[in-house]
This record gives structure tokens, C-alpha cells and sequence, in this order.
């Protein structure tokens, strides 16, 4: 017998039948050797039998609404919903059976928390359907078994996150608890408690079947009309090119026939193949991923399913065995992938997966000597963030993706098949799905193979690390460098990465400290990087109480408060909108009245269908007249300059073009935020620096808030912007990229008498949310209407001007707000950072979206959305009546509710008053 305990070699020697060799003799990281014949843990699956045929088993129509290319788990979870959503007209295509590319070897764990309000939702929909919905629609069992999961912590910071969860989960009314060492022994005696500072007890955790799961979706898909044909690969996409050069989905063609569609949904492994084909760029790669079946274990039955983070391995149970795998830190890749693979694994390579054995017998001993029944290593796609791939792509209309599951195909297929099947029907989804879309990476990434790689590579070698509020990647840094970062690495910025950008976090006293070539943790024989200060001050940051340079983020900010602070916000996307349309565009697609005087700049949001917040932006209308590139474009009419955040450019510049699109306005958007670099100088003295160096008298009357002009900065042209994104009296400088450096000198030297000081996004973070200004994508999201984000002033509802998701606002209005944003400051000095669950009177009714310290006031402070238990209105009254707790990690603190912002609520100090 093979026990698990022994060492590799003795493993191979042990020779038992059901086990193919176990391993290879070389360390080799990279392979695309592959084995067709393994077993996996289940009593069937989906393979073709000997002697069946070969074509399609249906015949392929001539056309359909939707057709799905690949049949695993989020295939039939998205025909499902799509049918269930009465969109019946859809074609499902599998090059081989269901299930047959990855989702057949998964081990099909499902998990209710996460470290995200959405994605416990998803989840929580993935489970209602498996083990709920199928079998009341259909019948038939999809083999769920709620055995419940079992999150082991080995020090304080993990339990810690692990109380994180709990308290959000007691949002969503998920039951969990906190276990100590002797607890967590007498809920699974076979485990070692040894080195165990706790654990998180999940009782309704559980675990799904993949084939008896597919084939119930399949049955109550193709009940409602849905079509599944196996057997019938993709072999060539058609794309069409309509009058106004867009690009769009014509038909889907296989070895028996083409379908015209206009919508594909890709959801396959060989999906940046497919993806190649209608020149669509999908950023995912291939990697083996791996677990062993045990042989028998006396006394483990219905035990919980166990995820040991620290040790990075993961035991499900098996019946009366055990499935062990996990994470390591070099996962080979799959270099040539094969879309001949069905049904198919590669052999284990043990050199790599040992690590995953030793933690697993620490965590259960018995293991030591406790057999190997059969080795599963099969491949997986993954992503630079380890999270999939959703929406419609953005080089062909009508051509969704949805794949890179980062083996969650299982657990997050439920919940991600209802939000494609309604971003199909409704244009987007209901839920907050922008950490999916594919348009949070910028496209001169998702064709970078450097970055897909190497960014994929540490997701997926950090899937366990404990997730801190400050966490940073190492992988494929300076890919976008704005031209202030020399100057500023220079002075000790520690850089955040986003959008592919280097900005600003916050400045390091003691010196440069840049990031370096990544190093893949020392995998694959590449030598770590060596005295990497970067790395040693970001590992500082890994903790759950205030971070050890929380006064230098103290000091960038009441240095902003009190004199003048210089914040360099280059990584800004910055648009031009013009044309015949602009005007007709600017109106539908802002909810703000833009059509102000050229030289007015004006905050507002941008809406969907169902009025929800797609991003928030200035707009600065701008005097028709010859180019100035890239200061101002050519217009003979109405032309609009727009600044959005640039983590979010991508996804703005979509929604922009596709809303063009889809009106038929006759306009153009063009890109120039590589053609100029932005600072933004902020504070009571900002105006006596400034006064130094622009040719521009700055005073209330001849410069007053949200205005702009072009002006002469130190002799180089600039376009100034009376704004503030932390509630200072301020400007914004637009500079072109070759003037930007002896800009910022002449800024600074003329601050320096002024105590001036370069400051960083932590620093506008904290500044931003103790004004109570929103950041999209945290307090501000495509699931929250203007309204319910105390944003009204932003739309134009007092007019007649009609604009996307108006129906939906003027329908809050007359109804009154179901939900609505409260900010909430506690007295205590404690750190939080989003998540933390908001009680009234005892009873949950939301959580925080974003929380920081706030040094002016000198508290805590966070924004969340709260209901009412009762369904009913979220009046002021209620929010005035209710006596509110915030708990964090288990631990409930008395809040006091503010319906305006407790920092300046008179909006003095952007005005220029000081008292």
C-alpha cells in the first residue's frame, strides 16, 4: 500500500493498481505531457461511452438569440438562467459531453464567505440552486452534501480575518462560529490542535457533484426549450462590420454547419483560442492543478470539509476518504494547450505537490499512514487577479466571455450564470460585477503575455494568503509609468499599482524604495530579489490594526488640512468627447447638466438602464476652436473634456462607446491620458503657492470653484481646474507629459516656504471619505442609483432633459429610498476598513463599503448602505430614530449616524473660507 506519509520515491515503489506513476523523476516547472485515462472521486461522469457516435447529437439550427461555447459548470448554469429569465432561443455547443473540460475533475467545493459582499451573494445563489431549486424544478438530486466547511487558523491574523467574515456573514444571515483548538477537536477528532490558534465552523457549507449538477441544469434548460448539442466543436467565429465601423457577432461555425447569432458566450478553457478568433483578447492561462483521493479513513464520515490557508491545502471529504490539494507557489504552466483533452489529466508531478502532503498530514495525522487510492491532476484556466472573466468583450459586440473561474467554476457558476444571463436580456447585470468584467484591465494588458503570466502566477500562489485592506502585487510592476514617477521614487514613493499604472500610495521617509523585477517568489530556480525594501515595507502593512506608518498617512493629510499638499493623480483617464452628437451625447449620458458655459466643470455621474452609478467623473466644456493637442482638440462645436479615476478608465471609456453606439450618435471619444500628466495642489495655502506660478489671478471672483482655463504654469501651458477630491480649497493642473517635471519644480519650490509635501492616494483615501466624497467602486457602484448614494445633486431631475436610468430615479423619488447611504463614525480608536456589519437596534440592515481613519476629526469612519428589516422607506427619521452598532471581528462598537458629512458639512473650505 502507498501511504501517504512516505516519501515520494516509496510512493512510486508502492505500485498500487488504481494509481498511475505517481511521479516524475526530473523537477521540470513546465510540461505538456498529459495522461487520457485517471479516475476521479465520483460515481459517474459525463465521459462518452465506447462505441457512441462521433457527430453532433442534435442538429444544428440555422440561427438563435444566444449560443453558449462550452458545456461545464458556467454553460449550463448560464442556459439555465437564460431560460428560467424566458430567453429560450438558445443554442449550448460542446466539442465533446458536458463537462468534459475542467469542470468533471473539480472537487467541487462550495465556501458561503468571502472577503466580498458580492461575491457571498453569488454564492449564496449557487447553493440555493444546487441544493434547493434543481430538485424542486426537476426532481433529480444534483448530489450536494451539506457537510459544512471548516476555515483552520494557525495565528491571531488569520483568525482575525476569519472574524471578518463571520460578522459580514451575519449580514446575509449565514450561520458561522468561531471555534476554539478544544472545540474544533470535538467537532473533528482527527485532527492535530497542536499548532491551532482557532477556527471559522460553517455548518451549511458543502460540497457539489459536477456531473450530477450539469446534467440537472441540462435537463431543466433544455425543458424550457434550451437546445444542448455535445460532440460539435467551434471551429471559426464570423464578425461583421456595420456602417459606423462597429464591430459585432454574426455566427458561430463548426465542422457541421454555422449558427448566425448575435451573442456568443464563451465559456471554455480554450477560451483565448476562441478568443483569437474574432480577435478578441482573453487574458487567462493554463496551469495543472491537483488533488489525491485517500484510501479509506476510519472515523472520518461527516466530517466538514477542511481549508487549512496557512499550510495552503484544502480536505474534502469523500465518503469515508479524503480529496487533498491546494496552492503552491510553483504551479506548472500549461505551455501547449490542447483543445484534444477531454476528459483527460496529466500525471501528478509530486516534486511539486508534496508541500500540499506534508501540510495536510499536520492538519490530520492519520494520514501518515493512510493510502492513496487515485492522483487527479487536471488543467484549470486562471487570471491575473484570480477572479473570471465576465461581460462583453470590447473589441466585438456581442461577444461575452465567461471563463477564468480559478477552479470556482462550481462555487461562483450559480450566481455568475443569473448576472451573464442578465447582462444578455436587461445590457447589464443587476449585481455589482465590475471585479469580473473584463473591462477592469486596460487593454494594453489583456494582450501582454509578460503580464498574464506573471500577475496569474502570484493570484494563484497567494489564493491562501490572509487578504489585507493595503495588499500590493509584485508581479509585472511599471508597466505604465506617468512622468512624475522618476522625481517621485526619488523622494521615497511607495507605489500602488492600478490599471497597469504606478501611483503614488504614500512617501517613505527613509529613501527610494521601488518595485522590482518580479521574482515568482524564488520559483522555477529564479533567485528571490534581494534587500527588496519595496516588499519589506509593504509586509509592514499585512495587519489588522492600524498600519505602522499610519502617522505618516497622518502627516500627509493634516499637512493637507492645514497648509498645502501636492498630490500627483496622473493615472486619471483623460477624454475628449466631440462631433455633431456631443451635445445630444453629453445629455444622455451624464446625469448632471453639463451644457453649462465653455470654462465650466461640472461633477456627475453616468447611469445605466436601471439607473445605477456606472462611474462618476468631471466634465469641463471646453471653447470651440483649432487643436491644442493635447491641451484641447479641434472642435467647431460642442466639445467636452472628461477626467475619470484611472483605475476605472477602461471601463468608462466602454461604457461611453457603447452607449454612443447603441444611441447612434455621430461623435467621437478620444484618448490622450498617456499625452499629459495631472497634479492636483490642495490645501488652506494652495492658492499662495499657485498665485506664484500661474499667470492667472486665482481669487474667488475671477477663478471661482468647478472652472477652468488654460494658463501659463512657470512658462508652460496648462490647463488649471478649480477642484478637490478632500474638500480643500485646490487646483488641478493638466500638463502636457514633456512639461510636467519642470511644472511640479515650480510648485514645489514654490510651496517649500509654505511646508508643501508630496502625498498619496492613502492619503486622499482618508481626506476623501472624512469629506464624505464617494469612490466608485467602493461607496459609489453600478447596484446604487445617485439617490440611494446621497448623490441627487448630480442629476437633473428638475429639468426635462431626458437621460439614461432617469425612469428609475424619478420612480425612487415619487416611491421613496428603499436603501440609502448613512455614514457612521465610532469614538473608539480602532481601525476599519469595509465590511464591518451595521446593526440598528440589535438587527442587521447592511455593511460598510469603506471605512478609514479620519485625522482631522480624529475618528473612525465609514460609509455602508442600510435597509429597512421591514422593506419599508429609509427615512431620515429612521436613521435618527435607531441606535446603531458597527461589529468588527465579532466585536460590536456603539456608532452615531450622520446624515452629512461631520467635516465641514457647509462646504466652506472648498469655497476658500477659513475660520
Amino acid at each position: 500500500m502507498a501511504f501517504i506519509g512516505r516519501a515520494v520515491q516509496r510512493l512510486v515503489l508502492a505500485a498500487r493498481p488504481p494509481v498511475a506513476p505517481l511521479c516524475r523523476t526530473s523537477s521540470r516547472s513546465y510540461s505538456t505531457e498529459h495522461t487520457s485515462e485517471k479516475s476521479v472521486p465520483y460515481e459517474k461522469t459525463l465521459k462518452q461511452e465506447e462505441g457512441a457516435s462521433t457527430g453532433p447529437t442534435k442538429p444544428l439550427p440555422r440561427s438563435a438569440d444566444v449560443v453558449v461555447i462550452g458545456g461545464g459548470s458556467i454553460g449550463c448554469q448560464t442556459v439555465y438562467h437564460l431560460a428560467k429569465m424566458g430567453m429560450t432561443n438558445v443554442v449550448l455547443l460542446e466539442r465533446d459531453r458536458l463537462t468534459a473540460g475542467t469542470t468533471w475533475h473539480t472537487a467541487g467545493l462550495l465556501w458561503q464567505l468571502r472577503p466580498s459582499d458580492v461575491e457571498v451573494e453569488l454564492l449564496a445563489h449557487t447553493r440555493n440552486v444546487i441544493s434547493k431549486d434543481l430538485e424542486e424544478e426537476t426532481g433529480l438530486h444534483t448530489g450536494w452534501i451539506q457537510n459544512g466547511g471548516l476555515f483552520i487558523a494557525s495565528n491571531k491574523q488569520r483568525l482575525d480575518e476569519y472574524k471578518r467574515l463571520m460578522s459580514l456573514g451575519k449580514v446575509y444571515g449565514i450561520e458561522s462560529y468561531v471555534l476554539s483548538p478544544a472545540e474544533t477537536k470535538d467537532l473533528y477528532p482527527l485532527m492535530n490542535i497542536d499548532d491551532l490558534y482557532g477556527t471559522l465552523y460553517v455548518p451549511k457549507d458543502g460540497t457539489m457533484d459536477p456531473a450530477g449538477t450539469c446534467t440537472t441544469l441540462s435537463r431543466a434548460a433544455t425543458a424550457r426549450g434550451v437546445t444542448v448539442i455535445e460532440n460539435c466543436p467551434v471551429t471559426g467565429i464570423q464578425v461583421r462590420t456595420d456602417d459606423l465601423g462597429v464591430k459585432k457577432v454574426k455566427a458561430v461555425e463548426t465542422p457541421h454547419g454555422a449558427i448566425e447569432t448575435p451573442i456568443l458566450i464563451l465559456q471554455c478553457v480554450w477560451a483565448t483560442r476562441l478568443g483569437e478568433m474574432a480577435g478578441v483578447n482573453v487574458p487567462l492561462i493554463a496551469m495543472h492543478h491537483a488533488y489525491v483521493v485517500t484510501e479509506r479513513i476510519e472515523g472520518i464520515q461527516n466530517m466538514p470539509n477542511v481549508r487549512d490557508h496557512d499550510a495552503s491545502v484544502y480536505l474534502r471529504l469523500q465518503g469515508d476518504a479524503l480529496s487533498v490539494g491546494g496552492y503552491e507557489q510553483n504551479p506548472i504552466f500549461w505551455e501547449e494547450v490542447s483543445d484534444k483533452f477531454a476528459f483527460s489529466l496529466f500525471d501528478l508531478d509530486w516534486d511539486v505537490f508534496m508541500q500540499h502532503i506534508e501540510g495536510a498530514i499536520n492538519r490530520v495525522p492519520v494520514l501518515e499512514q493512510t493510502g492513496i487510492k487515485s492522483t487527479v491532476c487536471g488543467p484549470e484556466s486562471f487570471t491575473a487577479d484570480h477572479k473570471p472573466l465576465m461581460g462583453e468583450a470590447p473589441e466585438v459586440r456581442g461577444y461575452f466571455l465567461g471563463c477564468g473561474f480559478n477552479s470556482a467554476g462550481m462555487m461562483l457558476g450559480g450566481g455568475c450564470g443569473r448576472e451573464l444571463a442578465k447582462w444578455i436580456i436587461h445590457g447589464r447585470p443587476e449585481k455589482d460585477m465590475y471585479g469580473y468584467d473584463i473591462r477592469r484591465f486596460h487593454s494594453s494588458l489583456t494582450d501582454n503575455a509578460r503580464w498574464i503570466r506573471e500577475r496569474s502566477h502570484e493570484s494563484y500562489a497567494k489564493n491562501y494568503s490572509v487578504v489585507f485592506p493595503f495588499d500590493e502585487p509584485l508581479a509585472s510592476r511599471n508597466m505604465r509609468k506617468d512622468p512624475f514617477h522618476e522625481v517621485l521614487t526619488e523622494q521615497g514613493c511607495m507605489f500602488q499599482e492600478r490599471h497597469g499604472w504606478e501611483r503614488p500610495g504614500w512617501f517613505n521617509k527613509d529613501g527610494p524604495a521601488p518595485p522590482k523585477k518580479y521574482d515568482y517568489y524564488g520559483a522555477y530556480n529564479i533567485r528571490n530579489n534581494e534587500n527588496y525594501k519595496y516588499k519589506e515595507l509593504l509586509g509592514k502593512e499585512y495587519t489588522f490594526d492600524f498600519p505602522p506608518h499610519h502617522d505618516v498617512i497622518k502627516s500627509e493629510c493634516l499637512s493637507c488640512r492645514h497648509d498645502v499638499a501636492v498630490f500627483n493623480m496622473s493615472y486619471f483617464g483623460k477624454f475628449y468627447l466631440t462631433g455633431p452628437d456631443t451635445k445630444k451625447a453629453a445629455d444622455w449620458l451624464f446625469s448632471a447638466d453639463v451644457n453649462k458655459k465653455p470654462g465650466s466643470t461640472v461633477y456627475t455621474c453616468m447611469l445605466n438602464k436601471r439607473g445605477g452609478a456606472e462611474a462618476d467623473l468631471t466634465v469641463s466644456r471646453l471653447e470651440p476652436g483649432a487643436a491644442k493637442l493635447p491641451l484641447a482638440p479641434q472642435s467647431d462645436g460642442d466639445a467636452y473634456y472628461l477626467a475619470i479615476g484611472g483605475g476605472v478608465a477602461e471601463h468608462n471609456w466602454n461604457h461611453i462607446r457603447t452607449v454612443i453606439q447603441d444611441q447612434g450618435f455621430h461623435c467621437q471619444l478620444t484618448d490622450h491620458s498617456e499625452d499629459m500628466g495631472m497634479i492636483s495642489i490642495q490645501g488652506p495655502k494652495s492658492r499662495q503657492v499657485l498665485q506664484e506660478v500661474l499667470d492667472a489671478d486665482l481669487s474667488n471672483e475671477a477663478f471661482p470653484f468647478s472652472t477652468h482655463k488654460l494658463v501659463n504654469a512657470a512658462g508652460y501651458q496648462v490647463r488649471a481646474m478649480r477642484l478637490s477630491f478632500v474638500g480643500e480649497l485646490g487646483w488641478e493642473l493638466h500638463i502636457p507629459k514633456d512639461s510636467c517635471v519642470p511644472v511640479y519644480r515650480a510648485v514645489m519650490a514654490a510651496g517649500a516656504k509654505r511646508g508643501i509635501i508630496n502625498s498619496g492616494y492613502r492619503a486622499i483615501d482618508s481626506l476623501s471619505i472624512e469629506k464624505g466624497y464617494r469612490h466608485w467602486h467602493a461607496d459609489l457602484r453600478p447596484d446604487d442609483t445617485p439617490l440611494e448614494a446621497g448623490l441627487a445633486f448630480t442629476c437633473k431631475l428638475k429639468s426635462s432633459i431626458p437621460f439614461q436610468g432617469r425612469e428609475t430615479l424619478e420612480r425612487q423619488k415619487e416611491e421613496g429610498l428603499r436603501r440609502r447611504i448613512v455614514c457612521f463614525t465610532i469614538d473608539e480608536k480602532i481601525p476599519m476598513f469595509g465590511l464591518e456589519a451595521i446593526f440598528r437596534n440589535g438587527v442587521p440592515v447592511g455593511h460598510l463599503r469603506r471605512a478609514d481613519y479620519g485625522f482631522f476629526i480624529d475618528k473612525t469612519l465609514g460609509y455602508g448602505y442600510i435597509r429597512n428589516p421591514d422593506g419599508g422607506v429609509v427615512s431620515a427619521d429612521f436613521i435618527k430614530t435607531g441606535e446603531f452598532t458597527l461589529e468588527r471581528m465579532g466585536v460590536a462598537y456603539k456608532a452615531k449616524a450622520h446624515l452629512k458629512s461631520p467635516f465641514d458639512p457647509e462646504n466652506k473650505r472648498v469655497k476658500g473660507i477659513y475660520e
